[in-house]
């Protein structure tokens, strides 16, 4: 059973119902069902609409939403019985192994930390992961990009076990080499945290297949399957991607439409166009997980179309029906060997950074 925030998101049960209808399209439902949270009325037609039945959703109505601009202190106050908070609930009652939501991201983020809680002591906060398209036509996951702003070494440590778990459960790399981004390869660069969690890593002690200090110009290049990084370098990166590829873009649509000779070109071309455009779509990689909760949780974009949604359930899917929870606790268990952990669990607290994945 996946969980479903109906509501969450720009656009509600369209693009939730429609995100099923296309997930069951493309893979298949193998005894798969939904559990979607929100407005009874709403979601029935949308599920009439697209031929979808009992047997495949059921719907737990609620009138209570979480307003994409409300801010997560108010959430964890007054969320409680809403769409977003009922489909997290599922997850920590067993009723559910996965729940996705494209509501508010901060909201979604600190009521998954009150309800789930964290998986290690020293984690602050949830990881964002984002699935990003290389030049081999893979996937390397890059985090945090954007949850914790300022992450010590035992945390990108966490990050790595945590980035390694998801890409092999979800893009299918076994053995992914891991990198952890810095500002230059050799062992003497970057601040002091970044250095000691190389050094921990370098010491093999998780059995992670780790190859030492990467740069930016490795995100993307295929050679790295998962890049570690603190939560602002990473979200600088993400958007300073996304704002590069929206301006490569811009600029092909402006040349390709220039002149008769260009439109001819481009009508040419169309067919490697489209290929082009397909990779770099951001609904086929549509979906970040929350990392280090004790529970499975997936961050749809607020914007996502139907397909993007249905992008989002088979990451969540692919997490639930792997061992990725498991493969996690184990290696976490280890950080007791190299770090002091006599703190308490940290409790929820609104995140420091709210971006719309």
């Amino acid at each position: 059973m996946i969980s479903l925030d109906a509501m969450g998101g720009d656009h509600g049960p369209p693009v939730v119902v429609g995100g099923v209808k296309d997930y069951l399209r493309r893979h298949g439902g193998d005894g798969l069902r939904f559990l979607l949270h929100g407005d009874e009325a709403a979601i029935q037609a949308e599920m009439t609409r697209l031929h979808l039945d009992a047997s495949v959703c059921e719907i737990r109505h609620t009138d209570k939403v979480v307003a994409m601009d409300e801010k997560p202190a108010l959430a964890m106050r007054r969320g409680k019985g809403s769409s977003l908070w009922n489909a997290v609930e599922a997850v920590k009652t067993g009723e559910a192994s996965a729940a996705v939501s494209a509501g508010n991201t901060g909201a979604l983020m600190a009521i998954s930390m009150l309800i789930l809680r964290m998986t290690a002591p020293g984690l602050e906060r949830p990881a964002l992961v984002a699935s990003w398209p290389t030049v081999k036509g893979g996937h390397t996951a890059v985090l945090d990009v954007g949850a914790n702003i300022a992450s010590d070494a035992e945390q990108l440590v966490e990050f790595a076990i945590m980035g390694e778990a998801f890409q092999t459960a979800v893009h299918g790399v076994q053995r992914p080499r891991i990198g952890l981004l810095n500002v230059g390869s050799e062992d003497m660069k970057g601040h002091e945290e970044v250095r000691e969690a190389h050094r921990i890593l370098r010491e093999g002690a998780f059995d992670l297949n780790y190859h030492g200090f990467v740069e930016g110009t490795d995100l993307a290049t295929g050679e790295i399957d998962v890049v570690v990084t603190d939560g602002f370098t990473g979200n600088i990166a993400l958007k300073t991607a996304e704002g590069t590829a929206r301006l490569i873009s811009t600029l092909l649509r402006e040349s390709l439409s220039s002149s008769v000779t260009s439109k001819l070109g481009a009508l040419i071309a169309m067919p490697a166009l489209k290929k082009m455009r397909a990779r770099i779509d951001p609904n086929a990689i549509n979906g970040g997980p929350l990392l280090g909760l004790n529970g499975l949780v997936v961050k749809s974009h607020g914007g996502a179309t139907a397909s993007g949604f249905g992008s989002a359930i088979r990451i969540a899917v692919d997490l639930a029906r792997s061992d990725y929870l498991a493969k996690v606790a184990g290696n976490l268990k280890r950080l007791d060997a190299v770090f002091d952990h006599s703190a308490e669990p940290a409790t929820a607290a609104a995140p420091a950074g709210e971006r719309d994945q």
